[in-house]
């Protein structure tokens, strides 16, 4: 079965009815299809994986990754796209490396989609449409400047990708743009 976004969209509202969390899916979608389209690779696949990737987070916290493992094998998701869902818990949560492109671009956008999300709401207009990477960049040399978010992981990330920092937080900004309205940062 090709999974397809109405079906993973159901899925997880399924397992979810956290607003946050729906938007937080919603971004890490629209950052995936923007690199997909910027890679040359499957829109549709990339923006399914990203929108499906904390499946399991609001019920399962503590086994994140090992319900969504579970959930999708149940679901008879292909073997590619679980696998790509897992990767992102790298080191986390999941044992699974990232190896294909789109693994590491979810693994580096998904810590990075908060990041800039946080930069936009404190911003006048609480909107991404007008957030600077240079933006983003200051608030992320202020540790205490969304704590919450695990900078290694995206600098681990953009590592693995070999692509610069300044790039990655380009592409974060362009692809939460959009899906602004879908977010609430219009």
């Amino acid at each position: 079965m090709v999974p397809t976004r109405d079906k993973a969209l159901a899925l997880l509202k399924e397992y979810n009815s956290s607003e946050s969390l729906i938007k937080h899916a919603f971004a890490v979608e629209g950052v995936m299809r923007y690199s997909a389209r910027k890679r040359e690779h499957d829109e549709d696949m990339w923006g399914i994986i990203g929108l499906i990737h904390d499946l399991d987070y609001e019920r399962f916290p503590e086994q994140h990754c090992v319900m969504t493992k579970k959930i999708l094998t149940d679901n008879e998701w292909p073997e590619d796209y679980i696998r790509a869902v897992l990767s992102h818990g790298w080191g986390i949560c999941s044992e699974i490396e990232p190896k294909h492109e789109m693994e590491k671009v979810l693994y580096t956008l998904d810590e990075l989609t908060g990041l800039v999300a946080t930069t936009a709401l404190v911003r006048p207009s609480k909107s991404v449409l007008d957030v600077k990477v240079s933006s983003v960049k200051k608030k992320w040399k202020d540790k205490r400047f969304a704590a919450g978010i695990d900078r290694s992981v995206i600098e681990n990330g953009a590592a693995l990708l070999g692509e610069e920092l300044t790039d990655l937080i380009s592409d974060t900004i362009e692809g939460m743009k959009d899906v602004a309205d879908q977010i609430g940062l219009r």
